[in-house]
């Protein structure tokens, strides 16, 4: 052999799972030849089929497969290429079977080292081992393969039959997070339900449609507590709930009912199967009910009455599902409690000579309301002129269609409906009066009864203004609430916040340590104050796929107080501005639909907590609001 030729060197594929004997053979012969190395027999295989080496070396003793089964496979795809056994191996038979297996030859582990390379050469040489009584061997080498292949078989059933449980585990599961997501979608319609509805029945009948419809449930019912101790039915699903509402369903508010108890114990209650609990009272109109949730509405530590759900299904109801519905249920109860708000206010303003309440509310919201009022006054006006400013260009362009060419050129109307006509496209409308009307004016005048730049300007006040009017009201109203202030956890409030919002996966992300002192305030004001800034930071970035805001918080340098920061990597605030943005009614969003309130309603909202909030911005490098929220009560 010419050691210094690689391309003369003889190819020997080495297939063991021991790292020691690979290095022991390796080191042998690999002075004269070129050594190749698997450690397990698939490996092998593949390696022996792209590299068609001049000899193999098998052990017998390999994970998954024998050496012998090695073989088997090698033997018919590559004839003429010696198999040999290389192993400790040496019960009575072994010898036999490697050979019946497709081995040419035996040998035997420790090996040798100062023989081994002379039987290796052997059988490059074409060495070849025999046996006697073959078939006897085979068939017990047969019965080998055969019984390795039904252990295998075994564990590829047993491992088939737990991919099969794990597979119907999957899709539970992800049935599940569907069930979730469901859930909190429509909690979070539920929650915008509760801003763009102001009649209280509309209200609570919508909120029960939205749960059955989203989640499929059976029936959905909400009852409230009169002043006699009964709960009353408000609203029902579906003509089950409208037969209930016209019989006027009602329950004592006592611990005889579901209804009852939940709202006695102000705590939920699931019955995951009427048919275990002997004292459950069926209702004649939902005789499919096979499970019931009842969920208390409290406000203010006050039960207001009970939202029931039910199932069709037996324990159809799981945390998520009492979580996601509670937190509806939360949502009704605020309704509710700011609907008996508002008819107290009501009842206020018609006593406005004898409630101090009622100067305090005038004298604290009269410029904002004021304002309002100043923004609301153009849009009759605007809309009316747009009318019949589109009115006069119609009438223009009907009498200009309806002339022959060779005169249309020359009436009066022609100069205007060309000035025009590429910014306005008229529909059919009987227009005889708006015609004759023109026709009796000069020509000298016409140009000032129709003009489409003051037609698209009023156009603009409409839209701004009805876009402003209710982009304000929630601004106006939120920070005048009497806060309800307590200890809440920041994570928590984030984590609900952020999903409700509905931002594209991956724009917010968050960063809190594990011991982060609950804050105190009023969680669902403070909670507004996040939305809003979150919100403008979304906006601020023009909502791109290259949008990121981050959320922190930590113990601030300040005793007694946690810090909350949120980044975005917009364009920044500019100097000159960041003081003013505080400022009621100052906005940057110009035509888009700011009101200028946001700001100004989150600082007055972190002062009455007890707590600061400042800007940190440079242009071009984002911008950070950081929230000083108490630890304890100011």
């Amino acid at each position: 052999m010419d050691a210094n030729n690689p391309k003369k060197l003889k190819k020997i594929l080495y297939v063991e799972d021991n790292f020691e004997s690979r290095i022991l053979v390796r080191r042998i012969l690999s002075r004269d030849y070129i050594i190749l190395e698997a450690d397990n027999p698939l490996d092998g295989i593949a390696l022996a089929l792209d590299a068609r080496p001049d000899l193999v070396l098998l052990d017998i003793n390999l994970p998954d497969m024998s050496g012998r089964e090695v073989a088997t496979r090698l033997r018919d795809a590559l004839p003429g290429v010696p198999l040999v056994a290389l192993t400790a191996d040496i019960t009575s038979g072994a010898r036999e079977r490697a050979i019946v297996a497709g081995c040419v030859g035996f040998m035997s582990k420790p090996i040798d080292v100062d023989t081994f390379p002379d039987e290796v050469l052997e059988y490059l040489n074409g060495k070849r081992e025999d046996i006697e009584e073959v078939e006897e061997h085979a068939k017990k080498y047969q019965a080998e393969l055969v019984e390795h292949l039904e252990i295998k078989i075994g564990e590829l059933t047993k491992i088939a039959e737990q991919n099969e449980f794990l597979n119907q585990q999957n899709k539970h599961v992800i049935a599940a997070m569907k069930r979730h997501q469901r859930l909190f979608e429509a909690g979070a319609s539920v929650g915008h339900t509760l801003t763009s509805i102001l009649d209280l029945d509309q209200l609570l009948q919508t909120t029960v449609d939205i749960i059955c419809q989203e989640f499929g449930f059976y029936y959905a019912g909400i009852f409230l507590r009169e002043d006699n101790n009964i709960a009353t039915l408000k609203a029902g699903y579906g003509e089950r709930g409208a037969a209930m509402l016209a019989e006027s369903c009602s329950f004592n508010v006592n611990n005889e009912t579901i209804i009852g108890t939940v709202i006695l114990s102000q705590t939920g209650k699931v019955i995951a199967d009427i048919s275990d609990e002997k004292n459950y009272q069926a209702n004649p109109h939902l005789h499919s009910t096979r499970s019931e949730m009842a969920l208390p509405l409290i406000a203010k530590d006050s039960a207001l009455g009970a939202l029931t759900v039910q199932s069709e299904k037996v324990n159809d109801f799981d945390e998520a599902d009492i979580a996601a519905l509670q937190g509806m249920a939360d949502q009704i109860a605020v309704a509710i409690r700011n609907a008996d708000l508002l008819h107290d206010l009501e009842s206020a303003n018609q006593q406005l000579l004898r409630t101090k309440t009622f100067e305090a509310i005038a004298t604290a919201t009269g410029e904002a309301i004021h304002w309002v009022g100043n923004k609301a006054a153009p849009i009759p006006g605007s809309a009316e002129r747009v009318q019949e400013d589109l009115l006069n260009f119609l009438a223009i362009f009907k009498t200009l269609l309806d002339m022959p060419p060779d005169q249309r050129d020359a009436h009066p109307f022609a100069e205007v409906a060309n000035a025009t006509f590429s910014l306005l496209t008229a529909e059919k409308h009987n227009l005889n009066e708006n015609i004759a009307a023109l026709n009796k004016m000069p020509a000298s005048q016409l140009p000032l009864i129709v003009d489409i730049e003051s037609t698209l300007e009023d156009l603009g006040i409409v839209k701004q203004s009805a876009e402003t009017i209710l982009n304000i009201k929630e601004d106006l109203i939120g920070p005048g609430r009497l806060p309800e202030s307590s200890s809440f956890d920041l994570p928590t409030l984030f984590a609900v916040t952020i999903t409700g919002m509905g931002l594209p996966a991956g724009v917010v992300t968050t960063d809190f340590p594990d011991e982060l002192p609950e804050a105190w305030g009023d969680k669902r004001q403070v909670g507004r104050v996040f939305i809003n800034l979150i919100k403008n930071a979304w906006e601020a970035l023009g909502k791109g796929e290259q949008a990121k805001i981050h959320v922190s918080a930590r113990p601030a340098e300040e005793q007694g107080y946690v810090e909350v920061r949120i980044r975005d990597n917009g364009p920044g605030i500019p100097k000159e501005i960041q003081d003013k943005i505080w400022v009621s009614f100052f906005t940057t969003k110009g035509s888009h639909g700011g009101t200028g309130l946001g700001l100004s309603a989150c600082m007055e909202i972190i002062t009455q907590s007890g707590g600061k909030i400042w800007l940190e911005s440079e242009v071009g490098e984002g911008a950070t609001f950081i929230t000083l929220l108490p630890t304890e009560k100011k």
